[in-house]
């Protein structure tokens, strides 16, 4: 995973100095606590352990409970602080929102549920992609649920009013990924019938807005045209977690000592899921060469009227 040569002089942005403060007496040895409604958020996962090797990560998928997209807002927010909650209680120094539903409906309350800082993944990837475009049209694929929610858009005009956005819903994708299709025909052929007419559209940018479609970057980079950037939302947050976890002095002691010898999902990073362990591993097997060594399941909900039979 390399650096995106437009973002050398990236700085921190604003809202990390609230975050900076939330830190002050958290003990840098804690694990990365990172959430997602599913399997998806194993990509945001991979782009940490990546960037952060030395950093040690306990993740859970409430897997009982997906998807989010199709739940209210109370019930989006609800999922999240209780997964929140769960990460917390289990002793993290820092929380990551994989979940794009999440982050886009939840992020408030889930900051004021927990006494850790929390990053999700559309600002940052909002924040890269505007860096990247530079003025030129942004494109933004995800699910139904993101596109209609807006945040990616509404995030991207925050920063720049005047840049124009394409959003278009690729649903097919997150199937194809979960299948292990991401590089066959099919997965070829859907993506040219929902990117196609996207090419030679002067776009600078793509956002890759769903944490499955990262498994199929290859398909939808040859698809949508060489010159155009496609931003990992997972990638983008978690080089702001780097620089975080920098800039509080929260990173973990002696790297050197556990660099050696990390490999993804090794015993080193918890994982937890709500349902489907054996589903769970075998899909992560699919998304990151192996599937983890330390999977659990467990319960992460209160009195939850939905689970009453």
């Amino acid at each position: 995973m390399g650096d995106w040569p437009f973002l050398s002089s990236f700085i921190l942005p604003p809202f990390a100095l609230i975050l900076i403060l939330h830190t002050s007496f958290l003990p840098s040895n804690l694990p990365i606590g990172i959430f997602d409604s599913g399997v998806g958020g194993l990509t945001v996962y991979r782009a940490l352990h990546e960037r952060l090797p030395y950093e040690h990560f306990v993740y859970l998928g409430d897997t009982a409970r997906v998807p989010y997209g199709t739940k209210s807002l109370s019930t989006v927010e609800r999922y999240a602080i209780e997964n929140a909650r769960f990460l917390e209680a289990h002793g993290i120094k820092l929380l990551v929102v994989a979940c794009n539903t999440a982050s886009a409906l939840a992020l408030p309350a889930i900051r004021h549920a927990v006494g850790v800082p929390v990053i999700g993944v559309i600002d940052p990837g909002a924040r890269a992609t505007v860096t990247i475009a530079a003025g030129k049209k942004i494109a933004i694929i995800a699910t139904e649920a993101t596109i209609q929610s807006g945040a990616y858009a509404n995030a991207i005009a925050t920063i720049d009013p005047l840049i124009e956005v394409i959003e278009r819903a690729c649903p097919l994708f997150v199937p194809l990924a979960e299948e292990g299709w991401a590089e066959s025909e099919v997965a070829r052929k859907v993506a040219d019938d929902y990117l196609n007419d996207l090419r030679n559209n002067d776009i600078g940018a793509l956002v890759l807005g769903c944490t499955h479609y990262p498994i199929l970057r290859d398909v939808i980079g040859q698809t949508i045209g060489k010159e155009v950037v496609l931003i990992d939302s997972g990638e983008a947050a978690a080089r702001e977690v780097q620089m975080l976890l920098e800039s509080s002095e929260l990173s973990s002691p002696h790297p050197e000592r556990v660099t050696r010898d990390r490999r993804l999902c090794d015993d080193l990073d918890h994982f937890y899921v709500t349902d489907a362990a054996a589903r769970f591993a075998r899909v992560a097997e699919l998304f990151l060469g192996t599937a983890p060594s330390v999977l659990e399941a467990v319960e992460v909900w209160g009195h939850d009227e939905l689970r009453t039979y």
